[in-house]
């Protein structure tokens, strides 16, 4: 039997793999990023120890761009352990670079190159993370000379950048990339669904979902393989945390310029997420890019093999619309 491994859930539970393994990580990203040209190292203060990420500077007087990565073991290349290597922030932070634009891409605090911020990395919350960004936003105008800094998320990310941006005078605007427009129990329950192969699990997986929404920790014991890893205890109290959030209320209330940016063939995230979004916050502007895949590449055709290649390859380059709707957008 075959489940999809697409999920929310599914990607926050690898975050315990992400931590066992974040000294081999940090010492791989840290090679990467010294290999990159105009690239730089930074670090900020975390709660135990530093944040880490890296910095491309475009030139004098350019605006920057603070990229939040998306769920579970994400870093700030935009690739996982769980098979994603399509390097997606980092081909997009220095296309924005060719169209003079700085940016600052980051390791989640608890994760590669930043695990020594904090010794659990599934002890975090989404406040945790939007005080992170708000620490990273400052960093950025200190390093860059800007006078604000806008913040691009990319999936869960989006909602960090969403609750980031609440009471923040030094953000300039929002770009949400393939982002929740609403709960993320409701997205995962659907994600699940989604899947005819997944009917056996359809059960559990509700009422786990109906259980930790309210609140309240389950027993995956006796449930199957495919639901004890999705919801592993030691990740229940992140998505309980999760589960609290309403990305079309915060977007509500958001007083900088959005742009709302999905893509035609994204298998994760539907244009009715960028519909929550832009019908709770109708001056944003919104773009669907037609082509574009969840990891922010091109696809032309709606085979299912080839839009999850382009999770695994890193020669693909992100969507020149893509960069092009962010530059106009910063521009302007």
């Amino acid at each position: 039997m075959k489940f999809s491994t697409l999920t929310y859930a599914a990607l926050v539970a690898a975050t315990a793999f992400a931590a066992q393994s974040a000294k081999a990580e940090k010492a791989q990203a840290q090679t990467q990023a010294q290999a990159t040209i105009a690239e730089m190292q930074m670090t900020v203060p975390g709660p135990q120890g530093p944040l880490s990420g890296s910095y491309i500077h475009a030139g004098k007087q350019t605006p920057v761009i603070l990229i939040l990565p998306g769920s579970g073991p994400t870093d700030r290349d935009g690739n996982n352990p769980m098979g994603v290597s399509s390097a997606s922030y980092k081909l997009l932070a220095e296309a924005l670079a060719a169209k003079g634009i700085s940016s600052l891409r980051i390791d989640k605090r608890g994760m590669f190159a930043s695990a020594a911020a904090i010794a659990d990395a599934n002890a975090v919350t989404i406040a945790d993370y939007a005080a992170d960004a708000a620490t990273w936003s400052e960093a950025a105008l200190k390093q860059s000379g800007a006078t604000c800094v806008w913040v691009a998320g990319h999936s869960e990310g989006g909602l960090v950048a969403l609750a980031a941006a609440q009471g923040q005078p030094n953000i300039c605007g929002l770009i949400l990339i393939a982002s929740p427009g609403r709960n993320l129990a409701d997205v995962l329950s659907e994600q699940i669904h989604a899947n005819p192969l997944n009917a056996v699990i359809f059960s559990d997986a509700d009422r786990s979902i109906a259980a930790l929404r309210s609140g309240q920790k389950i027993d995956v014991s006796a449930m199957h393989p495919a639901l004890q890893g999705m919801f592993a205890p030691q990740v229940q109290g992140y998505l309980i945390d999760l589960f609290r959030y309403d990305p079309a209320a915060l977007a509500k209330v958001v007083k900088q310029p959005m742009l709302i940016v999905d893509g035609g063939r994204d298998i994760q995230v539907k244009a009715a997420d960028g519909d929550a979004i832009a019908a709770a916050q109708p001056a944003a502007k919104r773009i669907t890019i037609d082509a574009m895949t969840h990891t922010l590449k091109r696809v032309d055709s709606d085979d299912q093999a080839a839009n999850i290649a382009t999770y695994s390859n890193p020669s693909l380059p992100v969507m020149p619309e893509l960069v092009d709707t962010i530059a106009a957008f910063i521009g302007k």
